[in-house]
């Protein structure tokens, strides 16, 4: 019975990802949970008791996995430079993936004040990653340069997400090159 309940919590929040990725936040509605796992709408709230504890769950299953290939990236360069550079490019390159379009659809959505600290939470370690990094580069106030390289980040992400004219290679060179060197270029 246990394994069951796992595997169909697994279908739901793998429907939750595919509808967030398809459709953004407005897609995850319990009716096309139950309608594309086949299962009743009243057995979808057995497992979540609303949306945003399907977000939450999602932010605490997938955030990780994306982190840990951020991190993993960051762990092959050979420089403090370098590691900066593999953090915005592999944030970058994740934006195609099913999970990274979900997180990023959740952050857009209206949400509870639990599942946005669980979210904030998982932002803050992913910019602590690169915290040591600026400080090797010479950045007098690496945390606040930390938070402002995501938000470069997560400025790219958006023009990615929107399809907009650049090509994403475009996007990401000059992401990097603004992480690096700021404007002046």
């Amino acid at each position: 019975m246990a394994e069951h309940r796992s595997m169909q919590r697994a279908a739901l929040l793998d429907a939750a990802r595919s509808l967030l990725s398809e459709g953004g936040t407005e897609a995850l509605t319990f009716p096309a949970l139950a309608e594309r796992t086949g299962l009743a709408r009243s057995s979808v709230y057995e497992y979540f008791r609303s949306r945003a504890a399907v977000v939450e769950e999602l932010c605490e299953a997938d955030f990780p996995v994306w982190a840990a290939e951020v991190e993993a990236a960051m762990e092959r360069a050979a420089s403090a430079e370098d590691k900066v550079e593999a953090y915005v490019r592999q944030q970058l390159a994740l934006v195609g993936d099913r999970r990274h379009r979900a997180v990023v659809a959740i952050s857009a959505s209206e949400l509870d004040a639990g599942a946005r600290e669980k979210i904030r939470a998982a932002h803050g370690g992913l910019v602590a990653m690169i915290v040591e990094a600026l400080g090797e580069l010479g950045h007098g106030q690496p945390r606040l340069a930390a938070m402002l390289v995501q938000g470069v980040v997560d400025a790219a992400v958006r023009r990615i997400e929107l399809g907009a004219a650049e090509d994403p290679v475009v996007i990401t060179d000059a992401a990097v090159a603004m992480a690096l060197r700021g404007v002046r270029g």
